[in-house]
């Protein structure tokens, strides 16, 4: 084998593991695959045999395309951080080879949500070192800064994060998820509040990404009012999988989907809620279709 095939073929084993580097750090699927593709084409134009560790030097390149993404988007005057909704991944909420690929592939949402919070070097820093296991010193290289400022970027950022419960590809507590989800459901069709405060941690934060903006609130007060102004209503709901945890996803009378929901849950509560009403918002993404009428 040649020294360009060897690097082409070192290059297609470790794609996979670029992509997920890039996903999580960029929070964009199809950004993630420019990266990895402008990754391949400088690699390709590298002498082959200067390249004496392919895998490091790949994943060092990558993340700075990524940082150099990110630092863009935080310099467009015309973007709102605030109203940057992370990529979303829904599907029907059904344990199958499609669902276990899109779970191993996806990033929860609530942490994609944090993540998007951290400055760029922070956010790759953490994703490269506690997701990734690189160490401290080569994410250095990659920022041009030393091994302990990296470390201490790294910390920031964790204790950003630490309260957001990960993803989990675990069936029990996948199920014990959907049936808090489902719980949810139940008692706001009924209109049972008290069933729904139980099921509702007294802390739960809500993010909404409306038409104007984005808004944020604590506790169970806003979820209730909510709640209880669509009881009666036509809205049909039901249980739908985002970024490969449970969510809900709402459809007017004619169809039309009017909001989705994804939910975190921890200790049998949920905990954490993004939801997305913008209509403009919900008819670019590609969601399932409603169930069919009775």
């Amino acid at each position: 084998m040649t020294p360009e095939a060897s690097l082409a073929a070192t290059f297609e084993q470790q794609r996979p593991r670029l992509l997920a580097v890039a996903h999580r750090v960029l929070g964009s699927r199809a950004d993630a695959e420019d990266a990895v593709q402008e990754a391949w084409l400088r690699l390709s134009r590298q002498d082959a045999e200067s390249v004496e560790n392919a895998a490091g030097w790949l994943t060092t390149v990558v993340g700075r395309i990524c940082i150099d993404m990110l630092r863009a988007r935080s310099s467009r005057a015309e973007v709102a951080p605030a109203a940057d909704l992370p990529e979303l991944v829904v599907t029907e909420d059904v344990d199958s080879p499609e669902d276990a690929a899109v779970l191993a592939d996806s990033v929860g949402l609530a942490m994609l949500v944090v993540l998007g919070s951290l400055r760029p070097d922070e956010r790759l820093a953490f994703v490269l070192h506690d997701m990734f296991a690189v160490p401290f010193a080569e994410i250095g290289q990659i920022l041009d800064r030393s091994g302990d400022a990296v470390k201490m970027m790294a910390s920031r950022a964790r204790r950003k994060v630490q309260d957001v419960p990960p993803p989990t590809g675990d069936r029990r507590r996948k199920q014990e998820q959907r049936e808090v989800v489902d719980a949810f459901l139940a008692a706001a069709r009924d209109g049972d509040f008290d069933a729904l405060l139980r099921v509702l941690d007294p802390d739960i934060t809500w993010q909404r990404y409306t038409a104007t903006g984005v808004t944020v609130g604590t506790g169970t007060d806003g979820i209730v009012s909510a709640v209880r102004r669509g009881h009666g209503t036509r809205v049909v709901a039901r249980r739908v999988s985002v970024n490969g945890e449970p969510g809900i996803l709402a459809w007017g009378p004619t169809g039309r989907p009017l909001g989705l929901m994804a939910c975190t849950v921890d200790d049998g509560r949920l905990v954490g809620i993004v939801s997305i009403v913008d209509p403009r918002r919900l008819a670019r993404m590609s969601l399932p279709e409603p169930p069919a009428a009775d």
